[in-house]
């Protein structure tokens, strides 16, 4: 059996761990952890089908929804299968090309998410903000640019990673704190100077989070400032149409700031704490986006309960 502390110039494969501490517990916390993932799943598909075979809402916010919808997918696609692995089977050796895959999958699609995030909040400052110029500014074809470009810019700021973990020699423990692969937690086990692997990672939170979080920020102020010169019905219903994406901000970005800190600022020892905080990063907004949606976007609510009532009329006798 080879030793998973072992000294080796490269690493050939790392160790993934569950929960530490909860080992014997981990087997049975899979089954709610797997129907939360077939929810998030299910949920997401639920949104892209309504909005796909309604006419009516062939509108920029809800194809904005439903590219959001296919980011929530691949993100907890690209970890919960393998986390489900671990926790039932103890498949916890993952080879170091397939670690580097899921590390540049889960960062990449992180970064096309926050986009779109960036791109439905520019929807509703143009919608609220310049009513009369939505229906010019936000064509479909520069929706399809809007997506391509949250893709490209994704992928381009996750390209140097491979690189950049590549260069590093592994010689000491190649056991990660996670129960899937992280550029924080993979940088960490090197022993060779990470600072450049450190400042590259301060530079895409700050290019792509940080500058994204700033700019939402930015636009519903400009919004709030419009909304405060309406009537109260209009105001009401100005708000209306943005709850759902505030809830979607907040339930994207807190997850990820607060791992990013903990991981930056807090000890390994104290392991469980970023575990729990990345499952939840990667788990829960997949979830909670169609719930959010479904409930606080009165033309998706009433889509999914007429979806609803023609499944039950046909399925009975």
């Amino acid at each position: 059996m080879v030793d998973p502390n072992s000294s080796e110039s490269s690493a050939t494969y790392f160790i993934l761990i569950g929960l530490p501490g909860l080992e014997e517990a981990q087997f049975w916390l899979a089954f709610p952890l797997c129907s939360l993932y077939l929810i998030a799943v299910l949920g997401n598909l639920t949104i892209i089908y309504i909005v796909r075979t309604e006419h009516s809402l062939h509108e920029p916010m809800y194809i904005f929804l439903c590219m959001l919808s296919g980011l929530d997918i691949l993100i907890s696609t690209s970890s919960m299968p393998r986390m489900m692995a671990i926790f039932w089977f103890n498949s916890t050796i993952i080879q170091f090309d397939a670690c580097l895959l899921q590390m540049f999958a889960i960062h990449s699609l992180s970064g096309m998410e926050s986009t779109v995030l960036l791109a439905m909040a520019f929807d509703r400052y143009v919608a609220i903000c310049h009513p009369l110029r939505h229906a010019t500014v936000l064509t479909l074809p520069r929706v399809t640019k809007i997506g391509m470009a949250a893709v490209v810019r994704g992928t381009a700021l996750m390209a140097p990673l491979p690189i950049f973990i590549k260069r590093l020699p592994f010689c000491h423990s190649n056991i990660l704190s996670h129960s899937y692969c992280l550029h924080q937690d993979v940088m960490k086990l090197a022993c060779a100077d990470i600072r450049v692997n450190i400042i590259y990672g301060l530079i895409v939170i700050i290019s792509a989070i940080g500058l994204d979080s700033l700019l939402i920020s930015l636009s519903y102020l400009l919004i709030l400032k419009t909304v405060l010169g309406l009537t109260r019905e209009a105001q009401a219903k100005a708000f209306g149409t943005c709850v759902s994406h505030i809830c979607a901000v907040f339930i994207f970005y807190v997850p990820f700031i607060g791992l990013s800190m903990v991981h930056r600022f807090g000890k390994r020892h104290d392991s469980l704490l970023p575990i729990i905080m990345a499952n939840i990063y990667l788990l829960v907004p997949p979830v909670l986006n169609p719930v959010v949606y479904g409930v606080k976007t009165k033309e998706i609510r009433q889509r999914i309960l007429r979806l609803f009532r023609v499944t039950t009329h046909t399925s009975d006798p």
